[in-house]
C-alpha cells in the first residue's frame, strides 16, 4: 500500500515544506489542504505514513491520536503524526526546531521576561521552549483577555523578548506587524516563527534599529536586537519529523545544508542604485550566474503602462509614475527566487524599501558620478547628479544589505554579489 506523506493544514499557499522534505529524501511529500469537517475522515485513513500539521489544526488533531508523545501531551500541541502498527502517534517536533532556531541566532531567553504573541499551537511550543530555556516570566498576548494588543504596552512594556507566533506579516499579507518595538524599550531579543517572507515587518524594524532611534527613545546607544525568522525552525523540525516518519537518524549537517539551499533558491537578489549605475546589465549577468530569472522593474512598468517612462513623466507627471512603480515593485517582490533590478528612485518610498528587504537581500551598486549616463532619464537631466545623490544617498543606505562598486565589467560586479549572497 502506498503511504501518504505531507503537510496537513487549511491554507498552504505560503508553504516551503515540499522542497524541504524532498531534500531530506521524502520524494512523495505533498501539501494536503482540508477543511475542519474533513479532518476526521482523513485522519482515519489507514494509508497515512507521516504528516506534518500546521495552523489551525495543531490542537485539533490531538483527539484522533491513539498515542501521544509525552512532550506533545505536555505542550498541548501536535505537529507531527505517524501511523505505525495501525495506530496514529502524535509528536511535537516544533520544540526541537524552536530551540535550534534560538541557538543559531545566539538568542538567550534565560532570566528574561518573554512576551509570546498569539495563543495557538505555535504559541504553546514557544511557551514550552521559553520555560525550558529558563525565562524569568512568560506572558501570552492574544486578541481577547486582559493581555491583549491594546493593553500590552501598558501592562508589559518591560518585556525583554518578543516571540511572534501569529500569522500577522505572513505572505501574502506582508505589510503588517503585530507590535511596535519602539514602544517596548527593554526588548533585545526578537523571534518571528514566520519564514515567508524571510524578514517580516517586525524583523525589518529589529534589523534596522540605529543610533538615532536609540537616542530618541532615551536608550543606550549600544542597544541592538538579536533577531531571527522561522526558516531554521521549519527545517530543524522537518528533519526531526523525517526521523520519526522512517525510523532512521539524519545527520545534523543536513539542517544547515537545506537552510542554505532554501536561502539561495527562495531569496530575491535586489539591485538598487543611482540611475545609470548598471543595475540592468549587472542583473542580467547575475541571472546567468545564479540561474535565477531576471526582472527589470522599469521594463515591467513600460510593459504594464504600454508606453516609455519618459512619456509617463511628460504626460502624467512624476507622482503618477511613482504610484505605478510602487504597485509593480510590490507585486514583483512578493514573488521569490529572482534577480530584480529596481529603478533609481524606487528607494524614495519607505514602503518600497520594506518590500525589497522583506523577500530579498538588497545590493546597492555604486559608480562614479561622472560615469553615470543621463540620456533618456528625465530626473537625471532635471538637476545635477550631485543633488540627486545627496537626497538619495541616505535612502540607499537605509535599503542596503551590501554595497558593490561597479567600475569594472558587469560580470565582475555580479561575481562579487553572488559570492556575498552564497556566504
Amino acid at each position: 500500500m502506498e503511504r501518504i506523506y505531507g503537510l496537513l493544514g487549511r491554507k498552504l499557499g505560503h508553504s516551503w515544506s515540499v522542497p524541504i522534505h524532498e531534500a531530506l529524501g521524502c520524494a512523495g511529500y505533498r501539501l494536503i489542504e482540508r477543511e475542519p469537517e474533513e479532518l476526521e475522515p482523513f485522519l482515519r485513513r489507514e494509508d497515512i505514513g507521516g504528516l506534518n500539521v500546521t495552523m489551525p489544526y495543531k490542537r485539533d488533531v490531538m483527539p484522533f491520536c491513539d498515542v501521544l508523545d509525552p512532550a506533545a501531551e505536555a505542550i498541548g500541541s501536535v505537529n507531527t503524526l505517524v501511523r505505525r502498527d495501525g495506530k496514529l502517534y502524535g509528536y511535537n517536533t516544533d520544540l526541537d526546531g524552536f530551540c535550534c532556531m534560538l541557538r543559531r541566532a545566539k538568542i538567550s531567553l534565560k532570566g528574561k521576561k518573554v512576551m509570546v504573541l498569539g495563543s495557538g499551537g505555535a504559541s504553546l511550543t514557544a511557551q514550552a521552549a521559553a520555560k525550558q530555556e529558563r525565562a524569568r516570566e512568560v506572558v501570552v498576548v492574544s486578541r481577547a483577555g486582559a493581555d491583549n494588543y491594546e493593553t500590552l504596552y501598558q501592562r508589559h512594556g518591560d518585556a525583554e523578548a518578543v516571540v511572534n507566533t501569529t500569522p500577522v506579516g505572513m505572505w501574502p499579507q506582508m505589510d503588517q506587524a503585530p507590535v511596535d518595538l519602539r514602544r517596548l524599550p527593554a526588548v533585545t531579543e526578537v523571534v518571528d516563527v514566520i519564514y515567508n517572507p524571510g524578514r517580516t515587518n517586525l524583523l525589518l524594524q529589529a534589523s534596522s534599529w540605529n543610533r538615532k532611534d536609540c537616542g530618541e527613545l532615551g536608550l543606550p546607544e549600544e542597544r541592538r536586537f538579536r533577531w531571527t525568522g522561522g526558516l531554521s525552525m521549519l527545517v530543524a523540525q522537518a528533519k526531526r519529523a523525517e526521523e520519526l516518519f522512517f525510523g532512521r537518524p539524519i545527520p545534523d549537517g543536513e539542517t544547515e545544508r537545506i537552510i542554505a539551499k532554501l536561502w539561495r533558491e527562495q531569496t530575491n537578489i535586489v539591485l538598487a542604485g543611482m540611475p545609470g549605475s548598471g543595475k540592468t546589465t549587472v542583473g542580467q549577468a547575475l541571472a546567468r550566474l545564479s540561474g535565477k530569472p531576471f526582472v527589470d522593474l522599469d521594463a515591467e512598468i513600460v510593459r504594464r503602462a504600454g508606453k516609455p517612462i519618459p512619456e509617463i513623466f511628460a504626460g502624467e507627471g512624476e507622482a503618477a509614475f511613482r504610484a505605478l512603480e510602487s504597485q509593480v515593485l510590490q507585486a514583483v517582490c512578493a514573488q521569490s527566487g529572482q534577480v530584480i533590478a529596481t529603478g533609481g528612485g524606487a528607494v524614495l518610498s519607505a514602503e518600497n524599501r520594506e518590500a525589497m528587504r522583506r523577500t530579498g537581500r538588497v545590493y546597492v551598486l555604486r559608480r562614479k558620478l561622472g560615469d553615470l549616463p543621463t540620456e533618456g532619464r528625465p530626473l537625471s537631466q532635471r538637476g545635477t547628479l550631485e543633488e540627486m545623490e545627496r537626497v538619495r544617498g541616505p535612502l540607499y543606505s537605509a535599503a542596503a544589505d551590501f554595497f558593490v562598486w561597479n567600475q569594472g565589467t558587469p560580470e565582475e560586479a555580479a561575481g562579487e554579489i553572488w559570492r556575498d549572497f552564497c556566504e
